[in-house]
Parts: structure tokens; sequence; C-alpha cells
């Protein structure tokens, strides 16, 4: 059975690193996110936008990830505050926010609705932004028909925005209990590492196309 997120503390992560005046600028990806962002229960560097800030320097890639994630946040949330996260601007936006919406049964409509409207509100203020979109899926216990709606509006959204698309934030990590922490809900460190894996297949692809 696949358990998903819980409200907790808020964090914000993952600023630029201090650079040399000289050194030329670093383009900006913001992670919106919810519990799993935000690295609940873990260390900040432990949390997977963090992890893929390593994976970015690894690679050379001019670019720094700001971590957005607020524990507890749902799509309306993230639709109230995208001015406020994306700050200076950004030029990658990954949104990784329902899985809360999901777990208090707000209508899948209503969940699209907001993803829509917060690619919408990016693209205003930052033109030209990149954006992904992080799929979710519910447990069945939820009903079959709630789980296949909810699960069928994330590459909806994503196909009928142009955003890129991230099958599932928690594939081969929800319901394993060997990569979540006692709750069985947020991931454990091993699990946040798998979790970048699966954002970093299509991240990549999306950081190294802007660089041509």
């Amino acid at each position: 059975m696949l358990l998903l997120l819980w409200a907790g503390s808020a964090l914000w992560a993952g600023n630029a690193p201090a650079t040399n005046p000289a050194a030329p600028a670093r383009a900006r990806i913001v992670v919106l996110g919810d519990s799993i962002t935000a690295g609940f229960g873990l260390d900040p560097g432990d949390a997977y936008p963090a992890i893929l800030q390593q994976k970015i320097d690894a690679a050379g890639l001019p670019f720094t990830v700001a971590n957005a994630g607020v524990s507890g946040d749902t799509t309306a949330g993230g639709l109230r505050r995208i001015d406020w996260a994306l700050g200076p601007g950004a030029d990658v936006l990954i949104i990784a926010l329902g899985g809360n919406d999901g777990l208090r049964g707000i209508s899948t409509q209503q969940t699209a609705e907001n993803l829509s409207g917060i690619i919408k509100r990016a693209r205003a203020k930052a033109p030209g932004v990149a954006v992904i979109v992080a799929g979710m899926q519910m447990p069945g216990n939820m009903g079959p028909e709630y789980v296949e709606q909810f699960r069928s509006l994330f590459p909806r959204v994503a196909s009928e925005s142009d955003a890129a698309f991230v099958p599932f934030l928690l594939e081969g990590v929800g319901g394993a209990p060997e990569l979540n922490q006692a709750d069985q809900i947020h991931p454990t460190a091993a699990g946040q590492k798998r979790v970048a894996e699966n954002v970093w297949k299509v991240l990549e692809k999306v950081i190294e196309g802007r660089r041509r």
C-alpha cells in the first residue's frame, strides 16, 4: 500500500552558495513541494533537492537548486505562494505537490486547476521558465475511482501545459518499508536518494536542453 504525506514543520533550503564575483551567473531551479521536498525528519542535506544539487555540481552544470518545500502544503497552498517561492525568478520550476490534496479527498478537478494555475502564474512572473510536474498516486483504500482519477490528472496537466513530466515522484519508495521512516510516510535518507533519481531522469534532460 502506498502512503504519502502529513503536515510538519516548514523548511526552505538550497540557496545559492557564495561564488567568485567573476564567475558566471548560475541559473535557478525552484522545487515547489511539501514534506517530501522539505525532507521531513531528516537533515536538510538529505532532502532530494540537495541531492539534485550534488548531481548538478558533479555534472558541472551552472544551476542552483532552491528548496521551496513546506510540509503539509497542498496545491492550493502552492498556488498562493508561487510568486513568493519564485523570488527573483527561476529558469526551471519543479512542482511536487498534490499528495496532501489526495489524502484530504480534495476533488481531482480542483487539484488539476490549482496545478494549472501554478504553472500559469510561474510563466507570468518568469517568462520562459521550464516546468516539470511530478506525478503523485494514492493508496488503494481511497477507492479505485478516485485513485485512477488522481493518478491521471498529473500527466494530463503536464501535457495540456506543455510541461515535462516525472511519472511518479515516489517510484520505488512508496510502500517500501526499508526506504521510509517509522511513520511509513516520509522517505529515509536512502529513500530521498531514490526520489532524486526519479526527478533527475527528467531534470537532467531539461537543463541540458536549456544549455544548447
